[in-house]
């Protein structure tokens, strides 16, 4: 069996993946074919579509790329369906205490490390094909665990939420912190700086989201495990820059 996302990432492994919104399922084999390390499915901000979801986990298994998707806010409910249906990892939004990462990583894993319920004749278990300890053996140490820093009361509690038992990692989502930040909070710039060297201090993956090559070769040279693109971003560049041809 190949080694999964997590053992992949904790090896050291610099990987790169695509943030990409549903439904676009052949999108999800494209960026396969072009040989993307994964995919990140955003059901924050996306159409969470189950169903939709589904496809797309199935598809992109075909070609051995693995998913991890984002859920909603404390969207327990979300998690365990799409962990049911194969993704290999969560990255939940708005970590704000070390409470919040405990109880994703709660809702992300089997007893006897968390309560998420349990089942093996969903997609993941292989329709109840595998044995029930080695299906709760395998998700306990191969579900990759992420949250997202996206507030300053976030980044003032970073210390605590690294050191929570199980989380692997932080994204910060720019966009939302510099829009949750005032004029008494920490400029931008420092707060992604003090998250960062919290990350770096502790041995936590560190996951950036950019939106050229540029962009991505910088954050891996500045310490990132995984770097993925804001898709829509990326194609949206690169869609007006295919309306200005000489003529």
């Amino acid at each position: 069996m190949s080694p999964s996302l997590r053992q992949r990432a904790s090896a050291g492994e610099k990987l790169i993946g695509a943030l990409l919104r549903m439904p676009a399922e052949e999108t999800v084999e494209m960026l396969a074919v072009a040989g993307f390390d994964f995919v990140l499915i955003d059901c924050e901000h996306g159409p969470a579509d189950i169903v939709a979801l589904r496809s797309h986990i199935a598809l992109a298994a075909v070609h051995g790329v693995p998913v991890i998707v984002r859920v909603g806010e404390k969207d327990r409910g979300l998690v365990l369906r799409v962990l049911d249906q194969g993704a290999q990892g969560i990255l939940a939004p708005h970590l704000d205490t070390a409470e919040d990462a405990a109880d994703l990583v709660d809702s992300a894993l089997y007893p006897p490390v968390g309560s998420r319920g349990f089942a093996t004749y969903s997609r993941a278990g292989r329709f109840g094909e595998v044995a029930a300890a080695d299906h709760r053996d395998r998700w306990l140490e191969n579900t990759l665990v992420l949250g997202m820093i996206e507030s300053p009361r976030g980044v003032a509690n970073i210390d605590e939420i690294v050191a929570t038992a199980r989380l692997d990692g932080i994204m910060i989502g720019p966009a939302d912190l510099a829009a949750a930040s005032g004029p008494d909070d920490l400029p931008v710039a420092e707060a992604v700086a003090v998250v960062n060297e919290a990350l770096s201090r502790t041995g936590a993956l560190r996951m950036d989201i950019v939106g050229t090559k540029d962009a991505a070769a910088a954050a891996f040279a500045a310490g990132a495990d995984l770097v993925v693109y804001n898709l829509a971003s990326s194609l949206m560049a690169h869609f007006r820059d295919l309306t200005a041809p000489a003529r």
